[in-house]
């Protein structure tokens, strides 16, 4: 029975982690044709007006990580797809769950769904009875008088089932490489610290159930008691604290966040009102500055000027509005780590999305990088708009399709685990943290009255 479930769990893990790396593949071959495509269109502009171009704008694809197959986080709910263009930054759209018919409590099935919910079942049932049953048996007392320290009985017997779990783990993550062609240093980083992430988790487990099972009278009660404690950490845990996070530290609402941006952005200038009363005072400065009478005069396009101004003040609105809805999610990521101290799952959940690069840290990376890329292209088409030798108010100036190639495409790159090892410090902290208590729990706590 063990070996036909071994077996079984084995050929599900080659499955599922081979569905999921097909899919990764494929996923990133359309995001990097798409990529391609709108370069190629950008770079074959035809001869346009600079601020033209600025509305027409490019795209930003988020990139798919190499272990996105193994866990895909926030990912596919997040978006992929970003919009760069001038005087607004729009919102990342077409989530991949968006877009699916099939939308579970869970997910796509990936092994992450295996390693966090159906492994540590398996240690867990394999656990409960490791202790009980030789006390029901009366088989522990016999080992007990044969001179077997119950202490050394637990921890060998805890070993022995972490072992299992771990070699489970370890044959995931070689099937995972098996399948990915590239494997560099950044992701043999990555996978030795979601090893070392899920290893903890499993110890902690196959510990707790262990020793429940010898200091409980019979094998209901200790399946009984780890079960209610996998159930708290894993279900319940997670939601109480989410939304005690949420309430602690709340996010704007939507309708909220756009108000208060549009109305903050009005106060700005508006490249597209003559008559506005910031833009007068700009076309003083510089009438003084380059000591004209009128805008005809100035050897540059005050339009260009203006629409760069717009930018400038649109990007401050953009820094404190969405920089706070950051720091307000960071701020609840790190409150919600914290209940690693009572629920290693939060932590093995929080390490292992953080580790395959795909949790809300990298999310907001990559959003973060994408808006420096726009405000670099439109800077770009403004200044060549304003210092490229047309006049105010000539709109039908073009400039030559050639110049559009001249500007750098957006290459986002995922920051590397060791630039971003501070994010889940307490992650790793918790599991440790969360194995020594187990480990002294059976150290101390462990006396001759649990062979009765």
């Amino acid at each position: 029975m063990f070996i036909d479930l071994t077996l079984f769990f084995t050929l599900s893990l080659v499955i599922v982690v081979s569905f999921g790396v097909n899919q990764n593949l494929n996923q990133e071959e359309y995001r990097s044709k798409a990529q391609k495509h709108v370069r190629n269109q950008w770079d074959n502009l035809e001869a346009m007006n600079p601020h033209r171009a600025a509305h027409y704008g490019s795209y930003a694809f988020k990139p798919i990580n190499i272990l996105n197959s193994m866990d895909g986080g926030v990912n596919d709910i997040t978006g992929n797809v970003l919009k760069l263009e001038g005087h607004v930054q729009n919102e990342i759209v077409y989530s991949e769950a968006s877009q699916s018919l099939t939308i579970s409590k869970f997910g796509k099935l990936k092994s992450s769904l295996l390693l966090q919910y159906v492994v540590p079942l398996l240690l867990i049932f394999l656990s409960y009875g490791s202790i009980s049953n030789e006390k029901e048996t009366q088989r522990l007392k016999l080992l007990i008088f044969q001179g077997i320290s119950l202490r050394k009985l637990i921890f060998s017997k805890s070993l022995s089932i972490w072992i299992y779990g771990f070699l489970l783990l370890i044959m995931t993550i070689i099937i995972q490489c098996v399948f990915l062609s590239d494997i560099d240093l950044e992701t043999f980083q990555r996978l030795l610290l979601i090893i070392f992430s899920y290893g903890s988790y499993y110890y902690i487990i196959t510990c707790l159930a262990t020793f429940l099972s010898a200091r409980l009278i019979d094998n209901t009660s200790a399946l009984a008691s780890i079960l209610a404690i996998w159930i708290v950490w894993t279900i319940f845990l997670p939601k109480i604290w989410g939304n005690s996070v949420e309430k602690i530290h709340p996010l704007p609402s939507r309708q909220n966040f756009k108000s208060a941006m549009k109305e903050e952005r009005s106060k700005g200038i508006d490249g597209h009102n003559p008559t506005d009363k910031r833009r007068e005072e700009l076309k003083v400065r510089y009438l003084t500055e380059y000591k004209v009478d009128s805008l005809n005069q100035l050897p540059i396009n005050f339009d260009g000027i203006v629409m760069q101004e717009d930018e400038e003040y649109g990007n401050l609105v953009w820094d404190k509005h969405f920089g706070s809805n950051y720091l307000i999610l960071q701020k609840q990521k790190f409150l919600y780590q914290l209940s690693g101290i009572i629920n290693p799952f939060a932590s093995l959940q929080s390490a292992s999305m953080g580790f395959c690069g795909t949790d809300m840290i990298h999310h907001l990376g990559f959003l973060k990088e994408a808006e420096n890329y726009r405000r670099y292209l439109i800077k770009a088409l403004n200044d060549k708009h304003a210092f490229g030798g047309s006049k105010t108010g000539d709109w039908r100036w073009s400039v030559d399709g050639s110049f559009f190639k001249t500007i750098k495409e957006f290459d986002y790159k995922t920051p590397m685990i060791m630039n971003q090892i501070n994010h889940y410090l307490v992650d790793l902290i918790c599991l440790i943290w969360f194995g020594l208590f187990v480990t002294v729990m059976i150290a101390f706590k462990t006396n001759k009255t649990m062979i009765i």
